[in-house]
């Protein structure tokens, strides 16, 4: 564990009717603790998991776009002034490594690669030794996270599943229990019923005061659920009674 949890100093805020200090999880946010080498951030569109992971990630010295403390590149000036007024606690041991995979901006992040391999070269050789522009988006986002994660790592992610099928991420969950057992700490927001699985994962639900639940309890699983025991009469009442 590099993390032991996150402050918000919402009082040293001039206005908090402002975004993002508007968005409902923020105003009820205080401190976030972290128990467990995997935590996940769980909740609607617009709930804000993105927009405090962005500022968990920029707090942490990442850039705000993806990628480590190394990368400075700003495609789009769109990071909020959150990260200001987070704090981290740490604990005394130190990340080997830290990255934040951010699927939104992932063709950003990708495009930077190849600016670096152009300028200076060897870059692709970290992340499976060609462009990432190269593969589908899916066989790029897994390219680095084979290559680029390592043990003793921090790792930050932003909605993951949008690149991956399930197949793939079924392949994430396998690498995160090998980065954990040598030493990483994960940090994810997602929508995934699949990555929520993880063992021993502590979930957060930004919707309902950071209450920590299991997975059982998640939305997202009993609505999965639900839909495939009974496809036939939620897709009736969906679409209105319609002859399937």
């Amino acid at each position: 564990m590099f993390i032991k949890r996150i402050e918000f100093e919402k009082d040293n805020i001039m206005n908090q009717d402002e975004y993002p200090y508007n968005i409902p999880c923020l105003k009820r946010f205080k401190i976030l603790e972290f128990h467990n080498p995997v935590t996940f951030l769980i909740g609607e569109n617009g709930s804000g998991k993105s927009t405090l992971i962005e500022a968990m990630a920029i707090s942490l010295g990442m850039n705000g776009e993806g990628g480590t403390n190394n990368f400075n590149f700003s495609t789009k000036n769109t990071i909020s002034s959150l990260h200001q007024y987070i704090k981290v606690v740490k604990t005394s041991k130190l990340p080997q490594t830290k990255f934040f995979l951010r699927a939104e901006s992932f063709y950003n992040f990708a495009t930077q690669l190849d600016e670096i391999e152009k300028d200076s070269g060897g870059i692709f050789t970290c992340y499976g030794g060609k462009s990432l522009h190269e593969q589908s988006h899916g066989e790029s986002f897994m390219a680095v996270l084979k290559n680029r994660f390592g043990k003793n790592g921090l790792y930050i992610l932003d909605e993951p599943e949008a690149a991956l099928s399930p197949t793939r991420q079924m392949s994430l969950l396998i690498l995160i229990k090998q980065l954990v057992d040598e030493g990483s700490q994960f940090i994810i927001a997602t929508h995934s019923p699949i990555l929520l699985s993880y063992p021993g994962s502590e979930i957060y639900d930004l919707e309902h005061s950071f209450s920590s639940l299991k997975y059982e309890e998640t939305e997202y699983y009993q609505l999965y659920k639900l839909f495939i025991n009974e496809k036939e009469r939620i897709l009736n009442e969906l679409l209105d009674g319609e002859e399937l």
